[in-house]
């Protein structure tokens, strides 16, 4: 039976961070994708740009890496102060990069079948080898059988939904009426983006909002509009008028957000449709449901740009997400549970692993109802990523152990890079290797 140091399962923003630091620091380390690429919410979710966290982040050498690298490439543009903008194509490519360069192995296509314990230990992983075969016969324990076993002296979840702990039994956190509303991103090319920049400038003056910047002779911007009544928003006539008419329904104006991309120059991203009437994220039928809604709205949201804002006369469809951008689903029970007073407190920890002040941001599929609060600088400590149930198990990514309202803040990437990362250099402390 081949045998890891490290076990990464996940190949997301928190488990590339988890294995290439655990590669840079000596681990064996294997990282499991049941994709064919990395990246995640970053390239199979299209979640450009990853937002900025604040000035003390911790455990960032992995997304400094990532981001030279993607410079490099062509790929990333620094943008009201935030390098986080990323051009999710090239993003698959640099991440084999850097993966190879931390000599990291690296499974596509792969997925889990079951997970053998002893007591409270994780003994292997059992995978499907069939795929397997085309990579690496050194991972065939017999060519007669259907899966083969992979040991590791820890196993990193970071899976999103927690399927290591799930299949574990481990105890988790989350009640059926904790939910937020799942979004499906998409992109539209083919747009004079100096043109509609400009536009934006004119019709909305509210720089908290709309913000415009010529970088690299190349014009970028941002700019967002929901159906909540917090803000006085510019495009509310535009959204207002198509509804009427019946170009939308009422629904796709809930939320709308909007960023060009790095190395894209006539193509935009968006943070939309948010899908309000499927919010059971681990139920199978409501999510597919979730994907045909919310790929019916993307072709009404095209529509509209094309009619109601200036240079997306000639615009298309390019790219529609390959996995529903999930903001919550499982949350593992830890050694510490975090929680909404924490972060309102401000309260220091021994081991962080994360240091933010990413607003508390909970969505909702109501009208006036999504949580938006600023609530100053917060740390959460690595007992949060590490099972209560299982001894060599741990987590990074959304399923961090926390109650619903911090885990509203958590779930971000910039913070689940640091999760990755502060995990890893945590688990070397207890080796000292």
């Amino acid at each position: 039976m081949q045998k890891y140091d490290i076990i990464v399962v996940g190949g997301g923003t928190a488990g590339c961070a988890a294995a290439y630091t655990a590669g840079k620091l000596g681990f064996k380390t294997l990282l499991i994708e049941k994709n064919i690429h990395l990246g995640g919410t970053i390239t199979s979710g299209l979640v450009v740009p990853v937002m900025k966290s604040g000035d003390n982040q911790i455990n960032t050498d992995f997304y400094n890496d990532f981001t030279a690298e993607m410079k490099a490439a062509g790929g990333q543009i620094t943008y009201q102060n935030n390098s986080g903008w990323f051009n999710p194509e090239l993003a698959k490519i640099v991440l084999d990069s850097v993966m190879a360069k931390a000599n990291v192995e690296v499974l596509f296509d792969t997925h889990i079948i079951d997970v053998k314990l002893s007591g409270r230990t994780i003994d292997y992983i059992e995978i499907s080898k069939e795929i397997l075969s085309v990579y690496s016969d050194t991972l065939q324990d017999n060519k007669d059988k259907l899966s083969v076993c992979i040991g590791a002296k820890y196993v990193i979840d970071a899976t999103g939904n927690c399927e290591i702990g799930k299949i574990c039994g481990c105890n988790f956190l989350e009640n059926s009426d904790e939910n937020q509303p799942v979004c499906l991103r998409f992109m539209m090319s083919g747009v004079d983006v100096e043109k509609c920049g400009n536009w934006l400038l004119d019709i909305d003056k509210d720089r908290n909002v709309t913000t415009v910047e010529r970088i690299e002779g190349e014009t970028h911007f941002s700019t967002a509009y929901t159906w909540d009544k917090d803000k006085n928003w510019a495009l509310t006539p535009l959204f207002e008028d198509a509804v009427a008419k019946g170009i939308l329904k009422d629904h796709d104006r809930n939320y709308f957000q909007i960023f060009t991309v790095a190395g894209m120059p006539d193509t935009v991203a968006f943070n939309c449709p948010r899908i309000i009437d499927y919010t059971q994220t681990l139920d199978v039928k409501s999510m597919s449901k979730a994907l045909q809604s919310g790929r019916e709205a993307i072709f009404r949201l095209a529509e509209f740009c094309r009619k109601y804002l200036p240079g997306f006369e000639n615009a298309f469809i390019s790219n529609i997400a390959d996995m529903l951008g999930v903001r919550v689903s499982r949350r593992i029970k830890g050694k510490y549970i975090y929680t909404i007073d924490d972060i309102k407190s401000g309260k220091t920890f021994e081991n962080p692993v994360v240091i933010s002040n990413y607003p508390v941001d909970v969505h909702s599929n109501k009208k006036n109802s999504s949580t938006l609060s600023n609530l100053g600088e917060y740390q959460m400590p690595v007992e949060c990523l590490i099972s209560d149930d299982i001894d060599n198990l741990f987590v990074a990514g959304r399923c961090v152990s926390a109650d619903f309202m911090a885990q509203g803040a958590l779930r971000v990437q910039a913070s689940c890079f640091s999760m990755g990362e502060g995990l890893v250099k945590y688990i070397k402390q207890l080796n000292k290797i």
